[in-house]
């Protein structure tokens, strides 16, 4: 698993990091808003090329060229353009009030929320990984599971462009040992994937009705390709122990209906995240207990 470094210099280091994961954020919340328009938007000029028709890309309310740099952000109220200064991390939300600068409109404190996650889960791996390779490609897989997350919460979506990359990302890695072997990492991406396969089908089989989707196949497929085939028993254990504990709280807390779809991608994404850094330390932990 993964090979802890000894940490040096933490006075440059952990501040750098939390700076970094800040800037980062700002830009997932980016990704988070921009890449299911551009997915929705595509899956339309398919269909339309398909049934031979036209389609005019600018009648969802955005402009004709729509990715993650152009155009630039603005306020979706008043369509005011957001100048560099109003789109510090953190200190432009609380110069601005948590508002727009000319309309006024309340802007969403989940941006806020988004970086500051983002930052302290960055400051949390260079605590925990030290300087190196490892923290490095740690922080673009946290980073993405941040992504991943927003984006199934709000569409029940985990996009093959963020999904097969990780998993390619992790192979790689791999190569060179930074967080298990190759060999291991091959037979977790299989296993991650085949596993929740052979549960879809077989949910399916008995109940007629599809209880997740494939992006969570592919998720848990990456997840083992970064941290091997011996991990997947505790992220798919931790997944679902937080996924139940979530769930009654949202039901509880918020009256949601037990019929009402779930995202399963969240869960995963935290398991994953917990069993990167403490998935050893949690497991030594359990055979201790078991003597």
């Amino acid at each position: 698993m993964l090979d802890l470094q000894p940490f040096t210099h933490p006075a440059i280091v952990l501040p750098g990091a939390l700076l970094l994961g800040l800037i980062v954020g700002s830009f997932l919340n980016v990704v988070i808003y921009r890449i299911p328009i551009m997915l929705q938007r595509e899956w339309r000029q398919q269909c339309a090329e398909l049934l031979e028709q036209e389609v005019a890309l600018a009648d969802d309310g955005h402009p004709p060229r729509f990715n993650l740099i152009t155009p630039n952000s603005h306020c979706p109220q008043c369509d005011k353009e957001i100048k560099p200064w109003e789109n510090i991390p953190l200190v432009s939300y609380l110069l601005l009030g948590g508002k727009c600068s000319q309309c006024k409109t309340p802007i969403s404190r989940r941006y806020p929320l988004v970086e500051l996650a983002t930052g302290l889960l960055t400051l949390l791996l260079a605590w925990e990984l030290g300087l190196g390779w490892p923290l490095a490609l740690a922080c673009l897989l946290v980073w993405s599971l941040v992504s991943l997350t927003m984006i199934d919460i709000d569409h029940q979506l985990l996009p093959d462009n963020i999904t097969l990359p990780l998993l390619w990302l992790g192979l790689l890695a791999n190569c060179f040992g930074l967080f298990t072997n190759l060999n291991d990492a091959v037979i977790g991406a299989a296993a991650g994937y085949l596993s929740l396969w052979s549960v879809f089908w077989l949910f399916k089989l008995l109940t007629g009705k599809e209880g997740m989707g494939y992006g969570d196949f592919k998720l848990l497929a990456a997840l083992g390709a970064w941290m091997g085939w011996q991990s997947l028993p505790l992220i798919i254990l931790l997944s679902s122990v937080v996924g139940a504990v979530l769930g009654i709280l949202m039901m509880v807390v918020q009256g949601r209906d037990r019929a009402t779809p779930i995202p399963f991608g969240p869960y995963l994404a935290i398991a994953g995240f917990i069993a990167l850094l403490y998935g050893d330390r949690i497991t030594q932990s359990y055979l201790q207990l078991l003597g």
